[in-house]
């Protein structure tokens, strides 16, 4: 794919694993600090689990196009909205949801995800997102009363869910940087199968995961955020352990 950039996560130690593709989809830019971030977690992953991801970064534009991440072994939809294509981000979340393709979306990829969810799945076809098109007449993303943009706070996970699995306990601190939430439609997407794993300390849903998917997470929190960078934090190497899995049986 010519318009994917390829970002290697070098390791010699893990050479001899066949390497799992990952889509990164999003506008990469050296101003939004997730996107400098993920590449020490690719090498991280690689040198400290054995974790080989073959990453490559998809533009939302080029995420459009028919098949687009079909052939990878995840997709992640990264933070950074507003994305320059809506539609390339809501292709690629579909493409991974449908197709069985492990899956992680963060910040406006968590966004999204509901979006693609309540449209594709839900039909409700008229639903936005309100910075997208705030002069919509139905909004199921809307600015947050306070502005998460470097923010830390609790989030109490669901007892069995996938999260609870991945994240090892029932509760976490975690690092925002948004202003955008869902607030409209939850019971439908509930009602749909669309299972809200984790809330905030004032009960808002701040993570979503799909009941039946091999892994179908999603965080309005960015977990690539946490630390220094030299250690992923679960729900990454989570990500990474299923699209090695995926790579294993795609093989």
């Amino acid at each position: 794919m010519t318009a994917a950039t390829p970002h290697s996560s070098a390791s010699s130690t893990a050479a001899a694993h066949r390497a799992a593709r990952l889509a990164l989809v999003g506008d990469r830019s050296p101003n939004v600090t997730s996107h400098t971030r993920i590449p020490l977690l690719l090498d991280a992953l690689a040198a400290q689990d054995r974790l080989v991801l073959d990453a490559y970064w998809i533009p939302t534009e080029d995420a459009e196009e028919p098949g687009a991440v079909r052939g990878f072994d995840a997709v992640w939809v990264v933070p950074g909205s507003p994305y320059r294509s809506e539609a390339g981000a809501l292709a690629a979340i579909r493409t991974a949801r449908e197709d069985g393709v492990p899956f992680l979306g963060t910040c406006g990829g968590f966004q999204h995800t509901l979006l693609e969810y309540a449209r594709n799945v839900c039909g409700l076809t008229d639903v936005a997102h309100a910075e997208n098109d705030p002069d919509a007449d139905d909004l199921l993303l809307t600015p947050l009363a306070c502005s998460l943009v470097g923010h830390e706070g609790t989030v109490t996970i669901a007892e069995g869910s996938l999260a609870e699995s991945v994240v090892g306990a029932r509760r976490s601190i975690e690092r925002y940087h948004c202003s955008y939430g869902p607030t409209a439609h939850l019971d439908t997407l509930r009602a749909h199968g669309l299972c809200f794993s984790g809330e905030d300390e004032e009960g808002q849903v701040r993570m979503a995961e799909l009941p039946g998917h091999p892994f179908f997470l999603a965080s309005l929190f960015q977990p690539e955020l946490a630390g220094d960078g030299s250690r992923p934090h679960p729900i990454v190497r989570a990500l990474a352990r299923a699209a090695v899995r995926h790579a294993g049986v795609a093989a």
